[in-house]
């Protein structure tokens, strides 16, 4: 593809990516066969190559509009339209690219500017979030339908493993997790250490940076990159083995530190070094004696939903179904494995109508071979479907802690 930026783009680091980002289009449209959003809205402005029309308009000085920002807005970065691209465009950088400087030239209207930076604000936030979610369930038989749907029950913690191994690994804690799931990281602990694994959180990371860096804040999702940086570091230079992901969606932002902190003096090597030591938890196991791990009783016949983040950012596509299956796990089938769930992070929040349609056709593909429960690798994922689906939602490595 042609390019012709204008100045004002074109002698920044952020501009000069995305030029080569748009430089490696071929305008093929096989993109457009995979967009979750394309297909249901049949509009080429909704899909991977309308889109990319629209920011190269943008970054080569045309006039963009609201139209043009709810086109964007309206991607999942759902990244199923990078594994399709026979020529590797790097889709999800080209759109984190222009979303940010296209929200400096189109200002938004004072609610939807006030509920991203709520969003923002509390997600990351794990104390705040916790708070908030916890009276959310105190008052959650007495809420409106819709509103209850959306405040997942109460859940506990299995107890940490008190072992200690001279293997060890770090484990980020989250924001959303920790209140939300918080036996997840909880129940990997438990495997690994069946594994003479010792699992550890770092107190001092918190939030992956995702949140922000996807609402077009990219300095504060900077920030919290250094921070987790920071907090791991010690237990880095220690001889940690891995930083293992048990959210994909986390997963995928932290294998992307060394690109993003890239141009960073003080953090650009370290981060490097985290993405290197980034795994997730299926891939980690994957590469283990297993032997251990095989279930004495069936969960039943589990579907297992391979998040957006997990297929498409972090390329790890059938790695804990291998997992499940060397368990013991009877797999369900399952439909259009690559179609996103409609969660992607703050997007059932931003974009409800679409979320929820998105929602529907997911359930009904997991459920085509009428499975006993669904699992999943990622808590937007989880949490999303929970709220809907007519069988219990878990995430995938409680199986394995039965």
């Amino acid at each position: 593809m042609q390019t012709n930026l204008v100045q004002q783009f074109a002698n920044t680091p952020e501009g000069q990516e995305a030029e080569s980002i748009l430089r490696a289009c071929v305008h093929c449209g096989f993109c457009t066969a995979t967009c979750p959003t394309y297909q249901e809205l049949n509009d080429e402005r909704d899909g991977p190559r309308g889109r990319i029309y629209l920011m190269k308009m943008f970054l080569e000085g045309e006039e963009v509009t609201e139209k043009t920002r709810d086109h964007l807005d309206r991607c999942l970065t759902c990244r199923s339209c990078e594994t399709t691209c026979p020529s590797g465009v790097q889709y999800g950088r080209l759109v984190d690219i222009s979303r940010a400087l296209v929200e400096k030239e189109v200002p938004r209207e004072p609610k939807d500017k006030w509920m991203r930076w709520a969003l923002a604000r509390v997600l990351p936030n794990r104390q705040l979030f916790g708070l908030l979610l916890r009276l959310g369930q105190v008052f959650r038989p007495v809420l409106p339908g819709a509103l209850k749907t959306k405040v997942p029950p109460r859940k506990t913690a299995s107890p940490w493993p008190s072992a200690s191994h001279n293997r060890v690994v770090l484990a980020l804690a989250g924001c959303v997790q920790p209140s939300a799931t918080p036996n997840t990281n909880a129940a990997a602990a438990r495997v690994l250490d069946k594994l003479g694994i010792t699992m550890v959180e770092a107190p001092e990371a918190g939030c992956c940076g995702a949140v922000n860096y996807h609402l077009s804040e990219h300095e504060k999702g900077l920030e919290r990159m250094r921070q987790n940086i920071d907090a791991w570091w010690p237990a880095v230079e220690a001889g940690a083995e891995a930083i293992i992901m048990t959210a994909s969606g986390c997963g995928a932002m932290v294998q992307d530190y060394g690109h993003l902190l890239k141009d960073d003096p003080v953090y650009a090597a370290k981060a490097r070094k985290v993405s290197e030591l980034c795994i997730d938890l299926g891939a980690f196991l994957l590469k283990q004696d297993l032997e251990k791990l095989k279930l004495d009783q069936s969960p039943g016949k589990v579907a297992f939903h391979c998040p957006c983040t997990l297929q498409h950012a972090m390329k790890q596509t059938g790695v804990v179904e291998q997992v499940l299956a060397k368990a013991g796990v009877d797999l369900a089938q399952t439909k259009d494995k690559h179609l996103c769930c409609g969660s992607a992070g703050t997007y059932s929040v931003l974009q409800p109508e679409l979320s929820q349609k998105l929602l529907d056709n997911k359930i009904k593909a997991l459920t085509v071979d009428n499975p006993d429960r669904i699992v999943t690798a990622n808590i937007g994922c989880q949490m999303h479907l929970e709220t809907k689906s007519p069988v219990a939602v878990q995430h995938w490595i409680e199986l394995l802690d039965r």
